[in-house]
């Protein structure tokens, strides 16, 4: 069905051992994305974005983590409760990952284009000339020419690097791609140029987005909807309109003041007091409250329900409407 919800997370937890120590990555969080759509996942390092990201594929380091409690809902099924070979059969083919790091995401011994192949051969029954063909076309989709198909990663700049980890996620067509901070070891003008190609491709394949990043403006280029992550939860979600014409979580509130505005003179940015909590030594109540402007005996009491201040704009916090 056109517009129908691929993914669906419930109530996800995700905490990591350190040290004997619990540190709880993300708590009770709820998330759906519709086909199509473009999410941004925006939040400060260790928020919890990319545990989240990971959790959805299955890649979490086994050791260290564990899922408390939740479902990961992909089209009808709960791929928590999938084996592995179900999930290597879903990784790739119907949800794929761009990578933050594209110095780190190839391999240094491997051609690029033995690279998309690998992937495509891992999800196809393709033939060896068929196979060549297919990554050649996906090299020249994200902008590379194709005669460089036998060239090494180290012979490509950081941009480069980041379309060939492009061409890798879309070379099976998937349902769903998880961009982690896509454009962030990049200079500005090549941001621009990535966004704009994973624009493009994700109109054209019709693919569902979520892109994690702490960047408002990359957001406002390339999202429909946005989710503000603070300590493990959903503080703030809404469309692109809601959140940046009408933000009402102090928190999100914060991160917009802290953008710098060419109309206005300043002599220093406005910053957000504090920092985020020890994820394993959670303060009561709100996780926010402690550098909160707003924040009341209350706040420090109990964790704040979901508000709903409008149909799909959804703030957690107790203030909600009301400042």
């Amino acid at each position: 069905m056109e517009n129908s919800t691929i993914l669906e997370i419930k109530d996800l937890s995700v905490s990591y051992t350190s040290s004997n120590k619990e540190i709880k990555a993300v708590r009770g969080l709820d998330l759906a994305i519709r086909q199509g759509e473009t999410l941004g996942l925006v939040g400060e390092t260790g928020a919890g974005k990319t545990t989240t990201a990971l959790s959805v594929l299955r890649i979490l380091p086994e050791v260290s983590s564990s899922i408390k409690s939740g479902e990961i809902m992909f089209e009808g099924r709960d791929i928590l409760t999938l084996s592995r070979k179900e999930m290597r059969e879903i990784r790739g083919r119907d949800i794929a990952m761009i990578f933050q790091d594209p110095m780190t995401s190839l391999d240094p011994v491997m051609t690029v284009g033995r690279q998309i192949e690998e992937m495509i051969s891992l999800h196809t029954d393709c033939d060896k000339k068929e196979l060549r063909s297919r990554a050649e076309a996906m090299l020249e989709v994200v902008g590379i020419r194709k005669d460089r198909f036998d060239d090494y990663p180290h012979q490509f700049s950081g941009g480069m690097k980041q379309r060939v980890g492009i061409a890798i996620a879309l070379s099976c067509n998937p349902k769903l791609l998880i961009a982690d901070e896509p454009t962030t070891a990049l200079d500005v003008t090549i941001q621009a140029q990535v966004l704009n190609l994973m624009n493009q491709l994700k109109e054209k394949y019709r693919t569902a987005m979520i892109l994690i990043t702490h960047d408002l403006g990359v957001v406002a280029e390339i999202c429909s909807s946005v989710a503000i992550m603070y300590a493990g939860q959903i503080v703030e979600y809404g469309s692109i309109e809601q959140i940046y014409g009408n933000h009402m979580h102090p928190y999100t509130e914060g991160l917009f003041d802290s953008i710098p505005d060419i109309e206005e003179e300043k002599s220093e940015l406005k910053v957000i007091d504090g920092l985020p909590p020890d994820p394993s030594a959670l303060p009561a109540g709100c996780s926010f409250s402690p550098r909160c402007p707003y924040a009341t005996d209350r706040c420090g009491e109990s964790c704040p329900d979901d508000v709903q201040v409008e149909p799909g704009h959804i703030v957690k916090c107790i203030l909600a409407g009301k400042k």
